[in-house]
């Protein structure tokens, strides 16, 4: 690159043309004019089209500054709803796992007092088959025993005794000795 500057301003000392190290009144004067002649076609053509895409682009980042801050607002709003539902939801699940818990403690009281009816029939029940069991066995016993008596005392009287009216002695007599003991 430093060598073709340096041809050029070799050049022009030479008594070549004027390069661009070398100026001279009339290289000014033309550098001027041009530069005006291009501002001018620049200032009547190309710039107002820059300034227009500009304030149209301007516009475009004001329009899209605006929606972006109602959409963030928007948005905080729906953040807000959201935080209020969770709230209320938290709530409303924390009833519901308290109610459910009083309907189980409800359900378990109903059960065991449920089961303990149950229990209690099934022990008078019992109470009650043994209470006959032990009346069928105490008249099997007295059957037996007056059986017994009348086969004994027919042994010791000689001979058998047999009648209603023996049996019925018999009963009597059981009948006051259990009364006694």
């Amino acid at each position: 690159m430093i060598i073709p500057l340096l041809l050029l301003s070799t050049e022009a000392a030479e008594g070549g043309l004027p390069g661009p190290f070398n100026p001279t009144p009339a290289l000014a004067v033309w550098t001027v004019v041009v530069f005006a002649v291009v501002l001018f076609i620049l200032a009547k053509q190309l710039f107002p089209v820059i300034v227009r895409a500009t304030a149209d682009r301007e516009e475009t980042i004001r329009l899209q500054l605006a929606e972006a801050k109602q959409m963030h607002a928007d948005a905080q709003a729906a953040l807000e709803e959201q935080r209020k539902l969770l709230a209320g939801s938290r709530g409303e699940a924390t009833a519901m796992l308290a109610e459910a818990r009083q309907a189980a403690e409800r359900e378990r009281t109903l059960a065991v007092e449920k089961t303990r009816a149950e229990q209690d029939e099934m022990l008078a029940r019992a109470r009650r088959e043994i209470e006959a069991e032990k009346g069928r066995a105490v008249a099997e016993l007295r059957r037996e025993a007056v059986d017994l008596a009348i086969a004994a005392a027919g042994k010791v009287v000689g001979q058998s005794l047999d009648s209603a009216a023996d049996r019925k002695l018999v009963e009597e007599y059981l009948a006051t000795v259990g009364k006694t003991s």
